[in-house]
């Protein structure tokens, strides 16, 4: 253990870490703290308040997890942070815990979050998502599986990330937005499918049917000219694609009272061409 531990470390007796867990200098880890196997724990990371990190998280110096949220609502009670397993977590990130009783912020599997990246109490982050340096999402903001969120972009209370969708970098985001589809600019608006991300991901692969119907779906929400609640009417009918069934249902509950709605798309003029 005296190999693994930097004897600068703070470490409370009653933190529980994997005995492969590394600890640079000066690191100060509080009683309610529990560490996963092979997880890196870099020089000067604070960990503290009721956080559970998974096994082989590498966590970069500066970084602080688990402190009280930044909301005048908190009053104390216990409350989690819950990271997964392989996550990469650089310089200065801050995760805050949730604000009420048992509630938890949720880092899932295998995601980067890089330099000076900021997650407010109650985020739930899923799996593969990567965000990009000084990115902040404020409370209770959902990020779906493999999306990617630009440098510097602010993401607004309460709003969710759909699936593989790409934010640009320093965007204003204030409504929900859509899975697969790319947003950026002032205001932020959808501009296309996140073509890219799409294909990475394998949808152009066996025919590339997946990619096709995706398509198709973009085409109906926003170049029909149809309204937003025909253009859902038409989505419903799709089912040969799982994943425009999964647009649809985003869709259908982004309207639901506690959501924001969704980010609209950009209007396309005659003769401009359709990158989607």
């Amino acid at each position: 253990m005296t190999t693994l531990i930097h004897p600068t470390a703070v470490i409370h007796p009653n933190a529980e870490l994997h005995p492969t867990v590394q600890v640079g200098a000066y690191a100060v880890i509080g009683p309610k703290v529990k560490v996963g196997p092979g997880t890196t724990i870099g020089h000067h990371v604070i960990l503290d308040g009721w956080t559970e990190i998974g096994a082989r998280n590498q966590i970069f110096p500066g970084v602080a997890i688990g402190l009280e949220p930044q909301d005048q609502k908190y009053d104390g009670s216990e409350s989690l942070v819950r990271i997964g397993d392989d996550n990469y977590i650089r310089e200065y990130v801050t995760i805050n815990r949730a604000t009420g009783a048992g509630e938890a912020t949720v880092i899932g599997n295998g995601n980067w979050l890089l330099a000076y990246v900021h997650v407010a109490h109650n985020c739930v982050i899923e799996d593969q998502v990567v965000i990009t340096n000084a990115a902040s999402l404020a409370g209770h903001v959902w990020v779906e599986s493999r999306a990617r969120i630009g440098g510097m972009v602010g993401i607004h209370q309460f709003v969710h990330v759909g699936r593989l969708a790409m934010i640009g970098a320093m965007g204003r985001i204030d409504r929900d937005v859509p899975p697969y589809t790319l947003v950026e600019g002032h205001p932020a608006r959808v501009r296309s499918l996140n073509l890219v991300g799409l294909k990475r991901a394998g949808f152009a692969e066996n025919g590339g049917q997946a990619l096709r119907s995706l398509k198709k779906a973009f085409r109906i929400l926003y170049r029909s000219g149809l309204t937003f609640n025909e253009a859902l009417e038409q989505l419903d009918g799709l089912s040969d694609s799982e994943h425009v069934q999964h647009l649809y249902q985003f869709l259908q509950k982004s309207q639901k009272p506690g959501r924001r709605g969704v980010i609209p798309g950009k209007r396309i003029k005659i003769g401009e061409e359709d990158e989607a």
